[in-house]
């Protein structure tokens, strides 16, 4: 009734229902107190912020962890050339690859851009080692899988990239650090579970 009819007031909600104004006051109470309406002096009753569509968007996107819409990396060697690259991308039909050690270690990332700046009018690019190619990974974006799909969001629109590297930090052997790639998390798995937050909505 307050989706259809807001403002509402109590008086009314009591008259459709067919009951007295006190009897449903204690129920009206507890409904404000959850969020799910809310309520203004003789204005009446209207949607809460637990029932808004937009703000359950947001809390999907919040609750959902990278790790729970990542889709599998594809990968490529840091031993292999570019010619293997070009091969992978049209393979694989992706945007770009991840470059990993044997240990699936992060190394880099390369594109088709990358390629095309070492390929064109380069009759010997194919065998280009494919770390003289990539982005190294300092200079890459990358998210873990504990992280939400909001902030996935966010920092693909803040540097404008179309994937992230979905990584976890381990020891090496020698006690340092080093970026595990588990996955990778696209504009496309962000779309998906849009259209599922929609559907139920």
């Amino acid at each position: 009734m307050v989706t259809k009819s807001a403002p509402i007031t109590g008086e009314q909600i009591a008259e459709t229902l067919g009951v007295s104004r006190p009897t449903i006051r204690s129920d009206l109470s507890v409904l404000v107190m959850l969020g799910f309406i809310d309520a203004k002096p003789k204005v009446g009753y209207f949607l809460g912020k637990a029932l808004k569509p937009e703000r359950k968007a947001q809390d999907w996107m919040q609750e959902w962890k990278v790790k729970d819409r990542m889709s599998r990396p594809v990968v490529i060697r840091d031993t292999a050339t570019v010619g293997d690259a070009v091969i992978s991308l049209f393979v694989e039909n992706v945007g770009s690859l991840i470059v990993t050690s044997d240990q699936d270690a992060l190394i880099g990332m390369v594109s088709p851009k990358d390629l095309l700046k070492f390929t064109l009018g380069n009759p010997s690019a194919s065998t280009i080692p494919i770390r003289m190619v990539m982005t190294k990974q300092a200079q890459l974006v990358t998210i873990e899988p504990e992280e939400t799909l909001l902030e996935a969001a966010r920092r693909m629109m803040a540097y404008q990239l179309n994937s992230l590297p979905v990584v976890r930090a381990r020891m090496t052997e020698d006690g340092g650090r080093e970026a595990e790639v588990v996955g990778r998390i696209t504009k496309t798995n962000i779309t998906q579970a849009m259209v599922e937050i929609a559907s139920h909505m």
